[in-house]
């Protein structure tokens, strides 16, 4: 089934879109939110499996990448590990103040009544911070994050009676992006009945590093996108 392709900003931010041209009225909207470093294109794998489950996927291009970049990048990658963290922390919190606005400029073949956003390192920890920013997102998918990137600790999750569907995959042996964050919010969320099993879930692949291997990586992203498609049908 052939699917299309656009670059066009959605809001604020510059994006990718990719839907199915065969489908046609209002489509679900998949978020996505690349790493640190990389862009909307790095995922457009991904963006396609999304498109061909019959969403609107959209790859946003996060504060300070893409079609965006940091004129000085390259230097602030270079300097000392401090400058290197605090960048990565201000275009967190830069592109979660923008979710609101990227859900106010979704193009009219979107569905705004059913709206995930998922993402990888960077865009996981911009994933809790959106779920957090704005009640529209119903859905929701962390790859290898952490809520816990604020100077106060980590964006907290909306209470459980707010909290939208939430899968999050981490990786045991992470020691870019360690898990026993994404672990222990879980473990607080599994404790409030109203949370639901259904509705929260947390895996950690055993044995497994930051740099998932292929066969992990695909099995993640398929995880995902079924996560989606069950929680927004």
């Amino acid at each position: 089934m052939m699917i299309r392709f656009e670059n066009r900003p959605v809001g604020p931010a510059p994006a990718l879109l990719a839907w199915r041209t065969a489908s046609s009225g209002p489509r679900p909207v998949v978020l996505w939110f690349h790493g640190f470093t990389a862009d909307k294109g790095t995922h457009r794998p991904e963006l396609e499996l999304f498109a061909d489950a019959g969403f609107l996927a959209i790859g946003v291009d996060a504060a300070g990448h893409g079609e965006r970049r940091l004129v000085d990048f390259e230097q602030c990658l270079a300097g000392p590990p401090e400058q290197r963290h605090r960048l990565f922390l201000s275009l967190i919190a830069q592109t979660v103040a923008e979710v609101p606005a990227i859900i106010d400029g979704l193009p009219q073949n979107a569905d705004a009544q059913r709206i995930a956003v998922g993402g990888v390192s960077m865009g996981a920890c911009i994933v809790y911070g959106a779920i957090a920013a704005d009640c529209r997102i119903r859905v929701a998918a962390a790859l290898l994050g952490s809520p816990a990137w604020s100077a106060a600790g980590g964006g907290p999750p909306p209470r459980p009676g707010l909290l939208p569907a939430l899968l999050s995959i981490t990786a045991e042996c992470d020691d870019v992006v360690p898990p026993a964050a994404a672990r222990a919010m879980h473990e607080e969320l599994a404790s409030h009945s109203r949370s639901g099993r259904e509705f929260v879930k947390y895996r950690e692949i055993r044995g497994a590093g930051h740099m998932l291997d292929p066969r992990d990586w695909d099995q993640a992203v398929h995880e995902v996108s079924a996560w989606f498609s069950t929680h927004l049908r």
